[in-house]
């Protein structure tokens, strides 16, 4: 195997694809515009948390399979992960993937195969093939396709491998293409279609996911109002053989289920109806947290008769991991801050932090007057916390 593959940014999708590819034996030009991970990753090591990512990056580097650099290079096959965030009021930006896609321009060969796998609006599958035109590239030589990621942070590694992709090309050919090339290496099944079917599969899964865990936030509001506990309601609810009630959280974070169904409403307008409220309910639970910490925080001044001292306790937008991406728990965190709230932010996944100083959480316990699980790290299960402690759980981790 002798395939040179360049993969554009190296971050939570970018970089564990580029190591397992390098570990699989094609040769990879890694690109990020940021020096310092260039320099941190052509040390073999690692700036982000991702486990086992560490031990593939270290021997992609060490067999001389992988380099990062800040420019791209000639290549076979071309890979876009780049971030797809959005501008002010929900609308989709693209900027990275059309910057990306200039950059690869001048290195574009006939026989090249060009994959966005970056989650996307439906349509900028197209987009790439607009842009590398007006660029000087002949679209009709080379084969372009999108592959949107569908991993799990936390088992990126194993699910890049083990999970089913969807490949959906501007043509048939480059379908066809772009399906063989994943099959060397994703043992799930690699299924063909049309870019803009491909586009919306991920959109739709990950608004699928939105609108569930929607549906548990709204029980877990109105359990607290009807003073039901919502975990014990959903694990018996949940005995039921056609039900599988999600667990309520804090909020809804991530690049993925926090920013993707906006793609849809955007584009669908008032046609996406269900999908829109579930957003809205998503960011609601978040504010109603906040509302919850703050009224618990000023009942114990007036009883106490000084400011309380509350543990933030997870910073990240999901367990074990250290991506702060759209991650509620952080929001909260900043915006008790604001009210001059005494707070002891924990996230054990995370050294520092440049906005406020990160508490080691056995410390934040054994300080706090009130504690507040955001997030269900391993580190908090089964820890032992004071009964004169207040505790306000939105994770389910100390049931």
């Amino acid at each position: 195997m002798n395939k040179k593959i360049c993969v554009i940014g190296l971050g939570y999708i970018g970089l564990p694809t580029a190591s397992l590819l390098a570990n699989r034996g094609y040769q990879i030009h890694g690109v990020d515009v940021v020096q310092s991970t260039v320099d941190i990753i052509n040390r073999g090591e690692i700036h982000i948390v991702e486990p086992d990512l560490d031990t593939f990056v270290r021997s992609a580097i060490n067999s001389g399979h992988m380099v990062a650099h800040t420019q791209p290079s000639q290549s076979d096959i071309f890979i876009i992960a780049v971030p797809t965030p959005f501008h002010d009021g929900y609308v989709p930006n693209i900027d990275f993937v059309v910057e990306a896609t200039k950059s690869i321009a001048p290195y574009i060969q006939e026989g090249n195969i060009v994959i966005l796998e970056s989650t996307s609006p439906v349509g900028t599958t197209d987009k790439i093939e607009e842009v590398l035109r007006d660029n000087g590239v002949d679209t009709s030589k080379i084969y372009i396709s999108h592959c949107p990621e569908r991993v799990l942070p936390g088992k990126i590694m194993r699910e890049l491998v083990e999970n089913d992709r969807i490949v959906g090309g501007l043509t048939p050919q480059a379908t066809a293409k772009t399906v063989e090339f994943y099959k060397t290496f994703v043992k799930g099944e690699v299924l063909p279609t049309d870019a803009k079917t491909a586009e919306m599969a991920k959109l739709t899964e990950n608004s699928f996911r939105d609108v569930n865990i929607a549906f548990a936030n709204e029980l877990s509001i109105l359990c607290d109002k009807f003073g039901i506990d919502v975990w014990e309601l959903i694990s018996l609810t949940n005995r039921h053989p056609r039900v599988n009630v999600l667990q309520p959280s804090a909020g809804v974070g991530g690049h993925c289920i926090a920013v993707d169904p906006w793609f849809i409403v955007h584009a669908g307008g008032d046609d996406a109806k269900i999908i829109r409220i579930a957003r809205e309910v998503n960011t609601y639970k978040t504010q109603w947290a906040i509302e919850k910490i703050k009224n618990r925080a000023l009942n114990f001044e007036k009883e106490v008769g000084r400011v309380a001292k509350v543990a933030c306790m997870g910073l990240a937008f999901k367990p074990n991991i250290d991506d702060l991406r759209e991650s509620p728990a952080l929001y909260i965190t900043r915006e008790l801050i604001k009210d001059d709230l005494e707070i002891l932010a924990v996230e054990p996944n995370i050294k520092s932090f440049d906005e406020f100083n990160i508490v080691e959480y056995h410390e934040a316990i054994k300080e706090a007057d009130i504690i507040v699980f955001l997030v269900a790290h391993k580190e908090f299960k089964d820890i032992q916390i004071d009964d004169n402690k207040k505790i306000i759980d939105f994770c389910g981790v100390y049931k």
